[in-house]
């Protein structure tokens, strides 16, 4: 390889060897350790920037080295017509000792204890290897051949080292003369990785890993009007700086940049932590969801996180949870530990504490877009209100907070009015009975249900859950400030006009539909809340209703198989005329009709539709002869 030193007078290149141990060692992380080969980059240029870091630190001790801070920088070149990569600093570099300790051998100790505990799961062998420092041999992973030249800053010009190593089995080591302090790294590119020797690529690279590392990042050969090279990255992370000195234009701006999305965010907020351990955060909630946010549920691109300004990764899954996956921003922590690859946080009780900032300072915005009203409220219900409730299924701890944030419609508010539980609880005054809810596939439908008409009647407000995750949400939320929520389908509220006793006649009429009916239903009892229908379907309070069946059904899970019960009002005329005819087949006709009209009205779907419809209108027309069709074409189809 070419290089700008020239080797010194009499110097002779030795070979070594690395331990058979060490040798398996980096077999295993080249081939198993990294997902994404762009980050050899990142590392190269993190060790760099720590070069630079550790110079700074030693310079404030040591005068030797005063004044050789004066300059940080780091510098990539990039050769594609002979498919090279160079990143060079000029931090603390390396003595010939140091170069043997940090690249001739991974781990100084512990070496065979870890290959010992090795299990032949990549997953796990490669979380194991978190302890030992060897981020430099990511670039293994798309060079064939890597070149090392570094002096140590303080030591003279000709105690400069290269170390050079196709990463199978052994190094080389010779003496050179380096003029410059610090550290050049030289990639001799395989084939399968020649497209890395892109200036646009590396520069890409760059500015998604790399773009808030303290040091400025300069591609040689890439100036600017003046002939000095641009810096690839931001050098002041904007999380870094104080509060007051950051306008809303540059909040907004960065919200663009790490988002991709090109409308202002509703709201965000910028908090630091100081102390034993110290972190930053700044997050944002969006103005517009994602398209695929609602179904893709492990997705949690939104939050990045940063160690020390060096981007680590974003799905950090760690940090935020599902129901708050639409949240966008950076953590960044200087003490949050990291297995080899950055890619795998280690469990820590720092993270713990983290995530809970996380999710409280998330909540806190949007109480605060919640207290604030207006179209920026209205806009995240609309966009993020369902995966909102996710989190009164996932989360046990900020189960009613979480809740409290809910918006639903309702049968005494216009449908522009959505309802929280609060208010539904401050209009039922003192010591409510409970709070009153009912599930539908849409406003129409569940305005048009049965199950209101007592309560309409009565006065008393029912929350319409038209939403698909509903059914779920009320499974796993049995009360709000100690309030129970009950189905306005369970039947037990009956209203003012009420009635628990039913004559003589009516059990009879019950037990003959029952009969009619056969399979298909399971109890039939008389209604104390129908006023207008003929019918309805009671549900089982906490019971599997007719939506959550069909929902499960659609995923492929088991549902086990079970009979309708069905309720009917005495005193309607298509009841009436059942209990009146002594014609079986027409008592049957009209049986078969209210269980249906009263599975179409709760959202179910019939198996048989062409039989229903040639039902309907056998008796419109006044034709009962063909008789009812049979129990299994009219049963009920929930999926």
């Amino acid at each position: 390889m070419n290089s700008s030193t020239a080797d010194i007078p009499g110097s002779a290149e030795e070979i070594h060897r690395f331990d058979t141990e060490v040798e398996q060692l980096l077999g295993l992380m080249i081939n198993a350790l990294y997902s994404n080969r762009e980050i050899f980059l990142r590392e190269l240029i993190s060790n760099a920037s720590d070069a630079l870091d550790k110079l700074r630190f030693e310079a404030l001790t040591d005068e030797q080295l005063k004044g050789l801070d004066a300059d940080p920088r780091i510098a990539i070149k990039v050769d594609a017509e002979n498919h090279r990569l160079e990143i060079e600093d000029n931090g603390i570099g390396m003595s010939r000792e140091e170069v043997i300790d940090n690249l001739g051998t991974i781990a100084r100790s512990g070496t065979a204890r870890f290959l010992e505990q090795l299990s032949g799961d990549r997953k796990a062998d490669a979380k194991l290897i978190g302890q030992f420092g060897v981020g430099f041999y990511s670039a293994f992973i798309v060079a064939e051949r890597v070149t090392v030249e570094t002096r140590r800053a303080g030591l003279p010009a000709d105690q400069g080292v290269r170390w050079r190593s196709d990463g199978k089995g052994e190094y080389t080591l010779e003496a050179i003369e380096r003029p410059a302090q610090g550290t050049r790294i030289m990639l001799e590119l395989s084939e399968d990785h020649h497209d890395l020797a892109d200036p646009g690529r590396v520069r890409g690279i760059v500015q998604h890993y790399s773009n808030h590392v303290s040091f400025p990042i300069r591609m040689r050969g890439d100036t600017d009007d003046d002939g000095d090279a641009q810096a690839l990255n931001d050098t002041q992370a904007l999380w870094t700086r104080p509060k007051t000195e950051i306008s809303d234009e540059e909040y907004r701006e960065f919200y663009q940049g790490i988002s991709g999305d090109f409308r202002d965010p509703a709201t965000w907020a910028h908090h630091r932590v100081e102390g034993a351990q110290s972190y930053s955060m700044l997050l944002y909630v969006p103005g517009q969801a994602p398209f695929d946010l609602a179904w893709n549920r492990d997705d949690r691109r939104g939050l990045k996180l940063y160690i020390q300004r060096v981007f680590i990764m974003d799905a950090a899954e760690q940090l935020v949870p599902r129901y708050l996956r639409f949240i966008r921003g950076v953590v960044d922590s200087a003490d949050l530990p990291l297995n080899i690859s950055r890619e795998i946080l280690q469990d820590n009780p720092l993270l713990a504490r983290i995530r809970a900032a996380v999710i409280k300072r998330s909540l806190d915005m949007i109480e605060k877009l919640a207290t604030d009203g207006g179209e920026a409220w209205q806009t995240f219900q609309r966009e993020f209100g369902n995966i909102l409730k996710e989190g009164v299924i996932d989360s046990g701890e900020h189960r009613e907070r979480v809740a409290g944030l809910l918006r639903f419609a309702s049968s005494t508010q216009s449908e522009e009015h959505a309802v929280s539980f609060a208010d539904y609880l401050e209009r039922a005054g003192e010591k409510p009975e409970a709070i009153w809810y009912l599930t539908a596939e849409s406003l129409a439908q569940a305005k048009a249900s049965p199950h209101l008409e007592a309560f309409d009647e009565a006065g008393v407000e029912v929350l319409l859950l038209t939403d698909p995750i509903d059914a779920w949400l009320v499974g796993h939320l049995s009360e709000f400030k100690d309030v129970p929520l009950k189905s306005a389908a369970s039947g037990e509220f009956g209203g003012d006009n009420a009635s628990d006793d039913a004559d003589d006649a009516t059990r009879a009429l019950c037990g003959r539909i029952k009969k009619l009916l056969g399979e298909r239903v399971g109890n039939v009892t008389p209604s104390k809340r129908l006023r207008a229908s003929a019918s309805c379907i009671t549900g089982e309070e906490g019971g599997m209703n007719l939506q959550m069946r069909r929902m499960l059904r659609q995923a492929g899970q088991p549902v086990p198989e079970t009979k309708p019960d069905l309720e009917i009002n005495p005193s309607h005329a298509l009841v009436t005329r059942l209990a009146d005819t002594e014609d079986e087949v027409l008592a049957a006709e009209l049986a078969h009709l209210l269980l249906d009209q009263a599975l179409l009205i709760e959202g179910g779907e019939l198996a048989d539709p062409a039989g229903f419809v040639a039902r309907v209108n056998r008796l419109l027309a006044g034709d009962s002869t063909s008789g009812p069709a049979s129990d299994d074409q009219t049963s009920l189809e929930s999926s």
